[in-house]
């Protein structure tokens, strides 16, 4: 039996799967029934001619027939998907690997270490997800922030209260490793071949548990509520880490996944000698349409199709660039903040993405040079500055300033507070932006369209060093993930995280 993918299989809206190995047999002039069985491996949506909207599979298929490889017909050997096999480690008690964080970096690092034997103790400052959950609530109606387990820190990271998106642009085979492991830990088989794969905050509260019990079943132990607070080095190397708790942890393997938002941490780290670099990040604002408008911008009249999504993006006559981020279909804006005085921004939906509103970050590209200071901090301060703002401008310290388009381009009314949290490059690179994009996708620039502020946290504003071996200038210490600067959302930080346990386990 030899086994094929194919790509560019095209079906009608709504047309049944069972119709593929037809598909494909006709395309390769194969006999009826010669395709013993077939797997999808990507679904995606061709609505450029919105007359005729076609979903467009890459299907892996098995025929006991040998097919030469055809570029023209799209077909080729399907990949072998197996993982390099580890060989299984142990370890001492009196010095077991520690992860710091458990975000989808250290959640998947500590998960591979378990299974290799080496028994991880993760240390997470926020809470379980099931006190998380709580204390989200608390600030989202009343305002009542815990600094410590928020919409940012806690079990899952950032991205247990987001839309649970899994798109990456990293080619690599652990993405495929890390999809299954959700799927197996109670995801929707869906992500599994959606072109633009999403949980959801509603299911992803639940994987992040089931991973949690399963690292924890595996040997690994969870520590919430607890912050890293003091890395002791000897001659260059990691001795133990002293957390909150008043405990010293001897361990000679330390990963750093401490997400992009744990600044105290930051701080710690620098004083700790850790080489560090400034880093470029961005800055703007979220905007929401109603669902309708984007799906009859992107599909016409055809409703039988999912929710529908954008990505836009432009170069402006500043130089800077102006583009969508985090793009959620039947959503909506949620606050998102770690420490009182502050307010920034994002965007979360639930896995049916029925909230009949349309939101997405449109953020400015900021660079080092924009920065105050050459501090290495530097960028973190940049951020607090207009957090700060955007809190001074709020309603009762938690309600984020908020207006229509045309408020917001005309600097009036509730525009003002809106234009006034952002850094004047980024208001004028956004405004020239918007109405380019509204030719891309009608009513983007409409009066429907409402705009709040801010939003900075789409990424970390420094990077840990790392060298060839993964690891920082300091021997034992594994900088990993969004937070250290070498990842961008939840698949490629897992995929970064699994990249340094794997380092471990090998050494």
């Amino acid at each position: 039996m030899n086994k094929y993918r194919i790509h560019e299989i095209k079906l009608k809206v709504e047309e049944p799967w069972e119709n593929i190995p037809s598909k494909i047999e006709m395309k390769l002039s194969l006999k009826d029934g010669s395709i013993k069985d077939y797997f999808v491996i990507k679904e995606s949506v061709d609505a450029r001619n919105k007359k005729n909207i076609k979903l467009v599979y890459s299907v892996d298929f098995l025929v006991d027939e040998d097919i030469k490889p055809d570029p023209k017909k799209k077909i080729d050997f399907a990949p072998n998907m197996v993982r390099d096999k580890l060989v299984k480690g142990n370890t001492h008690d009196d010095s077991r690997p520690v992860v710091i964080g458990f975000g989808p970096c250290g959640m998947f690092a500590a998960l591979e270490l378990a299974k290799y034997g080496l028994k991880p103790i993760v240390i997470e400052r926020g809470s379980s997800i099931e006190n998380r959950v709580k204390d989200v609530n608390g600030y989202w109606k009343n305002g009542i922030l815990n600094e410590e387990s928020n919409v940012l820190f806690g079990e899952g990271g950032a991205g247990t209260f987001s839309d649970g998106k899994l798109t990456t642009g990293i080619s690599d085979l652990r993405v495929r490793y890390v999809l299954e492991t959700f799927v197996g830990a109670g995801a929707p088989n869906d992500i599994l071949y959606k072109q633009k794969p999403h949980i959801g905050t509603d299911i992803l509260r639940v994987v992040v548990m089931n991973i949690r019990k399963k690292i924890i079943e595996l040997g690994g132990e969870i520590r919430f509520d607890t912050r890293l607070e003091k890395i002791n080095i000897l001659e260059g190397k990691l001795e133990s880490i002293e957390t909150s708790d008043d405990e010293n942890i001897k361990t000679d393997v330390l990963v750093l996944a401490i997400g992009h938002s744990a600044r105290d941490t930051f701080e710690m780290i620098k004083d700790s000698k850790l080489d560090m670099e400034q880093k470029p990040f961005s800055i703007g604002l979220r905007i929401e349409h109603p669902q309708e408008l984007i799906n009859k911008a992107q599909y016409g009249d055809e409703d039988k199709l999912p929710n529908a999504d954008y990505k836009v993006s432009c170069k402006t006559s500043s130089g800077r660039g102006v583009y969508s981020f985090c793009m959620c279909p039947g959503g909506q804006v949620i606050t998102t903040t770690t420490k009182k005085g502050e307010l920034s921004v994002n965007g979360m939906s639930f896995r049916n993405r029925d909230s009949g509103t349309a939101n997405s970050g449109l953020l400015c590209d900021v660079r080092c040079a924009d920065f105050e200071s050459d501090d290495v901090l530097a960028g973190v301060e940049f951020q607090r500055k207009y957090e700060r703002l955007a809190f001074d401008n709020s309603e009762e310290g938690f309600i984020p300033p908020k207006s229509t388009y045309a408020e917001f381009i005309n600097n009036e009314g509730e525009g003002i507070k809106v234009n006034d949290c952002l850094p004047e490059f980024a208001r004028d690179a956004i405004k020239e932006a918007i109405p380019k994009f509204a030719r891309k996708i009608y009513g983007f620039d409409s009066e429907a369209a409402r705009l709040t502020a801010v939003e900075t946290r789409s990424s970390s504003p420094v990077r840990i060093l790392r060298e060839k071996n993964l690891q920082s200038n300091i021997k034992g210490i594994y900088p990993a993930g969004e937070g250290a600067g070498y990842a961008g959302g939840i698949t490629s930080a897992a995929c970064d995280g699994l990249k340094v346990a794997e380092k471990i386990i090998s050494e």
